[in-house]
């Protein structure tokens, strides 16, 4: 079933049990789902990957929007994001651990023949078309620096 299908199936039950969060939250997955397929597309499709992106790109901003007040002691919204957050993460795949992101960067390293920081964005952009939307860019980012730093 597509994304925006069970968008709205959700939509519908949220709606009737009036959980405000999560329709919020299906709301933006909504809005944003239909403004880049009426932006990007003659056909008005999306394909998954691209759905992938639009999830994770939401739950980043949920995740940053939560630190930032956190940091300026607003925890009563903090909450709020990060609940969305979470939310929205239950429609994107498996995450993976730390432990096999460490495997797959690692893999990557020995096949590019990497040494070094000079090839930092080789192994990101490889590791990344490799776990495609299993893991969060920043974590990707943080084992490939902290591997070619040694």
């Amino acid at each position: 079933m597509s994304l925006i299908k069970k968008v709205n199936r959700e939509l519908k039950i949220c709606m009737l049990s009036k959980d405000k969060l999560k329709l919020d939250s299906l709301r933006a997955i909504k809005s944003l789902i239909t403004l880049h397929e009426t932006a990007n597309s003659l056909k008005n499709e999306i394909t998954e990957k691209e759905e992938m992106k639009i999830l994770q790109k939401l739950v980043k901003q949920r995740k940053e929007s939560a630190t930032i007040f956190t940091n300026q002691n607003r925890l009563d919204l903090a909450r709020i994001e990060q609940a969305q957050a979470n939310y929205i993460s239950k429609f994107l795949p498996k995450q993976l651990t730390n432990q096999e992101i460490n495997i797959v960067v690692s893999k990557v390293i020995e096949d590019i023949k990497a040494n070094g920081l000079k090839d930092i964005g080789k192994v990101i952009k490889e590791v990344v078309s490799k776990t495609e939307g299993k893991a969060d860019g920043k974590t990707i980012s943080n084992i490939v620096r902290q591997k070619l730093s040694k």
